[in-house]
């Protein structure tokens, strides 16, 4: 099976998944990934990758330029925590810079600096936010990726608002992030979700997540680390502190690593084929990087959950609600089966497959959306192919082609959402579009 081994002994911020996974890459594909994702528009927003050591091992770090100066995840958080909660967003940030307004960060996730500081000129910068729908607008609306990974990253910004009503007793609606800040987290959090989709491992595991220890310094003062949205974040994953002073774990690491993370716990017994290591800036007594490891754990399938549940009082429209929502929740498969029930009435047979570590929260949807007053479990193994997604140039133009291996066969299929959108652009058939791609 192909395994994902996230190693965040060191914690875990959105540029550093970013460096670590692209180092999994081969060389060509990683100047196509760069190429693509400074092509995407992300406002104002660019990559950049340079070599970095830590502790004698070579990693690579990468910076995120919003309008040609690297900005860390702080102003992502500490600007959207200096907030009157009445709302009125017409505040000012200023930053201690001299005139010649260099700015000088530390972009790891020690957050240590303020961001109120006058200038010597007495100039000052003026800063405005965004809301969940602005980041959905610029998402959905003017990103150029897969629908997937949109809903991948919506998922991700979703887990980081829940987190920040939650602290800060808000609705999710009247959550704000500080621009510029919003700008790194948006390009980080959509790196890390397409370097999973070209991936596409088939789980992912992590070690426990070393979080630090100490204070970390937001306008409202001082709060214990992990962070208040952090801690919420990572709740039901295992977590520890240490020696180490510091944030080493941002909300929006631990947004990523909860959204995508299947189980948690020691790295198993796996045929690696690639090793990254994504650094921060900061040095520590100890190597200061995500490491990822790709291979294979075999051929021995993997445990899942099948959870059967009968109704007879649903309409189609509310279990097509309630499939939907499972799916989007993590459910690995959703299907209905026509059956008669007692006293000869129709029913449905609603079956649900699910990783072990998402059973109870697909088990609270289930409940939640659903008519049921009993739901059955059986434990199964489950036995698949090695998928990965493969991008074909065609005369329609790129085209992603799925190639699933294993067992002794090889399969390949193009992606449906690709055939639709070209045989809508041009009048054609799905046939016809597929007879087009595969001429020579």
């Amino acid at each position: 099976m192909r395994t994902l081994y996230l190693d965040c002994g060191m914690g875990a911020a959105g540029d550093m998944l970013t460096a670590a996974l692209l180092e999994l890459l081969d060389e060509g594909q990683k100047k196509e990934f760069l190429e693509r994702v400074n092509s995407l528009g992300i406002p104002g927003v660019r990559f950049e990758t340079k070599p970095s050591v830590k502790c004698g091992i070579t990693g690579t770090h990468v910076s995120v330029l919003v309008d040609g100066t690297e900005e860390s995840e702080e102003m992502f958080l500490h600007h959207h925590h200096d907030h009157d909660h009445a709302h009125e967003h017409d505040h000012e940030h200023h930053h201690d810079h001299d005139h010649d307004h260099e700015h000088e960060h530390d972009h790891d996730h020690d957050h240590d600096h303020e961001h109120e500081h006058d200038h010597e000129e007495g100039h000052s910068h003026t800063h405005s936010h965004s809301g969940l729908h602005d980041i959905e607008h610029i998402v959905r609306g003017h990103l150029d990726i897969p629908d997937k990974v949109k809903d991948d990253v919506m998922t991700v910004y979703s887990l980081i608002g829940e987190a920040e009503s939650h602290v800060h007793g808000v609705d999710m609606d009247q959550i704000h992030f500080h621009e510029v800040g919003t700008m790194d987290a948006v390009a980080d959090v959509t790196a890390v979700c397409l370097l999973m989709d070209i991936l596409s491992p088939q789980q992912v595991i992590c070690s426990p997540v070393h979080v630090g220890s100490g204070k970390v310094r937001c306008a409202h003062g001082l709060l214990p680390v992990p962070a208040p949205a952090t801690a919420y974040i990572l709740r039901d994953v295992p977590i520890y502190g240490g020696r180490i002073q510091g944030e080493l774990c941002t909300p929006t690491g631990a947004a990523l690593l909860k959204h995508f993370v299947t189980s948690f716990g020691d790295m198993p017994p796996m045929k690696v084929s690639a090793v990254g290591y994504g650094m921060g800036n900061k040095d520590f007594e100890a190597a200061n990087c995500v490491r990822a490891m790709l291979g294979e754990t075999g051929t021995a399938g993997d445990t899942v959950a099948e959870l059967s549940l009968n109704v007879d009082d649903m309409t189609a429209e509310q279990i097509g609600f309630l499939t939907e929502t499972l799916f989007a929740a993590g459910a690995l498969e959703v299907y209905t089966v026509p059956i008669g029930m007692k006293k000869s009435r129709p029913g449905t047979l609603i079956s649900v497959m699910t990783r072990e570590a998402d059973r109870d929260r697909i088990i609270e949807l289930i409940f939640r959306h659903s008519t049921t007053l009993g739901i059955r479990e059986n434990i199964s193994r489950r036995y698949t192919l090695n998928r990965r997604i493969e991008t074909v140039s065609t005369k329609f133009g790129d085209v992603r082609k799925k190639v699933s291996s294993g067992y002794g066969v090889t399969r390949e299929k193009y992606e449906y959402d690709d055939l639709s959108r070209i045989a809508g652009e041009n009048d054609m058939s799905i046939n016809d579009v597929l007879k087009g791609i595969t001429e020579v």
